[in-house]
């Protein structure tokens, strides 16, 4: 790796969440760390095919088939670093331990109280699916976060634990039309992330919602199967 190259590989880790300085290891990749999360991804050249890049933890990849990945160009270079960041910043738990530690000390005596615990939660999760989904709706690509919904697979009240409830693969980001569908139970979404319509949503309805066959999540994980697994047993309206 000649050092130009090792300087646009480190500006790309940086701007994609790796801010601490890269280490160069005995094998000629870098190791890419932040101070956010303890997983590390090394990134090295394959020449004229690309950059290889290697996780420490599987799931930092979309990559079912192992945490290593061949990527063609710097554009797709970002994207797979951006993605294996913000899941690191959102691996089940890690929101809520900060839920805990932000909470720990506030009342909970009366439902006012409750209530207010409640919101950081809540306030935790949405940044989390913000980060997680970059900002956009996972299934209309829509880019305003102020109009974005954080939505629940499996509802808050259901959880058994405030792991669940703020575990960020229990959660979709989504549009306000299709968060009220999702909500509902009107729709939900397959494994692989392809629209389900409940036959209880007539065909006049559907049109006049804008509800599209074509609909679908882009960037599933395997973490994401056993909450969607839930809404569809549970929510999703199918008699």
């Amino acid at each position: 790796m000649n050092p130009l190259e090792r300087i646009r590989l480190e500006k790309a880790a940086a701007d994609c969440g790796f801010e601490r300085t890269a280490i160069l290891n005995q094998d000629g990749a870098l190791e890419l760390r932040s101070a956010q999360f303890p997983e590390v991804v090394c990134l090295s050249s394959e020449g004229a095919v690309g950059y290889r890049v290697v996780a420490s933890v599987t799931a930092l990849l979309d990559n079912p088939s192992g945490g290593s990945v061949l990527v063609s160009g710097v554009e797709q270079l970002y994207a797979v670093l951006q993605h294996a960041s913000a899941v690191a910043r959102n691996m089940p738990n890690r929101i809520a331990d900060q839920f805990r530690a932000k909470t720990q000390s506030m009342p909970r005596s009366t439902e006012a109280e409750r209530l207010v615990v409640q919101r950081v939660g809540q306030d935790l999760f949405r940044s989390a699916l913000l980060d997680f989904w970059r900002g956009r709706c996972c299934v209309t690509g829509l880019a305003v976060p102020s109009l974005l919904r954080a939505s629940h697979a499996k509802p808050w009240a259901k959880c058994a634990s405030d792991d669940e409830r703020l575990d960020v693969f229990n959660g979709l980001l989504l549009a306000p039309h299709i968060d009220a569908l999702f909500d509902g139970g009107w729709i939900s979404f397959s494994d692989q992330g392809g629209v389900l319509v409940s036959k209880q949503l007539s065909n006049a309805s559907r049109a006049q919602l804008g509800v599209s066959a074509d609909w679908s999540i882009q960037g599933l994980t395997p973490a994401h199967a056993d909450f969607l697994a839930h809404h569809r047993e549970f929510e999703f309206l199918n008699g």
